[in-house]
């Protein structure tokens, strides 16, 4: 029976047997022990499913992505050690040196400095776009050897919101799939799958944990992007692996083509395995992410309102709030609600904006976000420190930008505590 998301969040993944434990066992265990030498082989081949050694696939981590999976309405998915590991096997994947990558200016400081520095050095060339620009405009980005296109549904830290089914054309129309970051928005918000998308990204340290809790990262496989009709541009799915006896992914596992390659070869090598520690954690939060999601949103909306008609505050930036530039694209893609995160310009300039944030009382000063409690960040000081003026502005990071990420507590004691620390500036 088809549950829907509420109930999958509480539901879904482990499925007890009967006289099994009801609540999701630790598998904290490194191998796994078999009678046979031949049933150990048959599992290096990719001829039986199995556990032979955590770095590759472990029972906890398998039925947290199983969740994560279902939450998505993906083909397969897999848990990763970050979501930073989770951007990186989903490009690798399918790039390798000398191929291309378009990419959302307007993302993460981490994603950015991932795919144009340091992948750069591994031989990847990747292009910044601005996703608000026209799609013909943008669509000059594409080369002969682009092979993938990212972004994220709701960017990190801006704020802004992707028109997803404009970039699902762009990359479809260039043969390429497109992989989007779901992270501020989760399943319970948006679902990328619907509106086209190929593949979704999660840093599971944000909401899906919830409390701060556990590092993790998830990758989901819609299963609906053809690599066989696009052959030559995705050899590696689409032509024997030699590392594994010849196996060609598309011919052998169909939609898990792509997850059963990001495990069996690229999680192998690169070893970014998620523990089950803390893969349990992940699903202890996305038990009530259905619940927690609608307070932070409710609460980010109050907190808007009150920046927006603060003396003390230039700007405020909520796709959430009416009147914003990405409201009506949030309430295409994401009518539930966007996320807890928003952005906001106090006056001053960057030093009002230090000011502020050192004022706080309740609201901390951390280099996370998304989570029960309430939390800033100046990211041109913080998270994107190592990008350069052009690129914070091409990344839309604003010298004086605050972000806020507004956590579950009482809305007004959290809109106190920004009162005061405003009024102090």
């Amino acid at each position: 029976m088809g549950l829907k998301t509420d109930s999958i969040c509480v539901q879904g993944g482990w499925q007890p047997k009967n006289g099994e434990p009801r609540m999701l066992p630790i598998y904290q265990s490194t191998t796994y022990r078999y009678e046979t030498s031949e049933e150990m082989g048959a599992l290096f081949d990719l001829e039986k499913d199995g556990y032979f050694y955590t770095r590759l696939q472990n029972p906890t981590c398998d039925m947290v992505a199983a969740k994560i999976c279902q939450l998505e309405g993906g083909a397969a998915a897999m848990l990763t050690s970050s979501g930073q590991a989770a951007t990186l096997i989903a490009v690798t994947n399918i790039c390798e040196a000398g191929d291309h990558v378009v990419c959302s200016a307007k993302c993460y400081g981490g994603t950015s400095n991932l795919l144009t520095v340091t992948l750069r050095r591994f031989g990847l060339e990747v292009t910044l776009v601005d996703p608000d620009d026209p799609a013909e405009e943008i669509a000059k980005a594409f080369r002969t050897n682009t092979k993938a296109v990212f972004a994220e549904t709701i960017s990190n830290p801006a704020g802004v919101v992707l028109d997803i089914e404009k970039f699902v054309k762009l990359a479809h129309s260039h043969g390429v799939p497109l992989i989007c970051d779901n992270t501020f928005a989760t399943p319970v918000n948006c679902r990328p799958f619907e509106w086209g998308v190929d593949i979704v990204t999660h840093s599971t340290t944000k909401y899906m944990d919830g409390h701060g809790m556990a590092v993790g990262g998830a990758i989901v496989d819609s299963g609906n992007f053809d690599w066989t009709a696009h052959a030559e541009k995705f050899p590696g799915l689409t032509t024997p692996d030699e590392s594994y006896h010849g196996i060609i992914y598309t011919q052998r596992f169909g939609k898990g083509a792509y997850i059963q390659k990001a495990v069996a070869q690229m999680m192998r090598d690169l070893g970014a395995c998620q523990s089950p520690q803390n893969a349990f954690l992940t699903n202890v939060g996305l038990e009530t992410l259905h619940l927690r999601v609608p307070r932070h949103c409710e609460n980010a909306e109050k907190a808007a309102a009150f920046l927006k008609n603060h003396p003390k505050v230039e700007w405020v930036e909520y796709a959430g709030l009416p009147g914003d530039r990405y409201y009506e694209l949030a309430q295409k893609y994401m009518p539930r609600g966007t996320c807890g995160v928003l952005c906001f310009g106090p006056k001053g300039g960057k030093d009002g904006a230090m000011k502020f944030t050192n004022n706080l009382k309740m609201v901390a000063i951390e280099t996370h976000v998304a989570d029960a409690k309430s939390c800033v960040l100046h990211p041109a000081s913080h998270t994107h420190r190592q990008l350069n003026e052009e690129q914070l502005k091409e990344a839309g990071v604003l010298p004086d930008l605050i972000r806020l990420s507004v956590g579950i507590e009482d809305a007004e004691d959290i809109i106190a505590d920004l009162d005061q620390a405003l009024n102090g500036i």
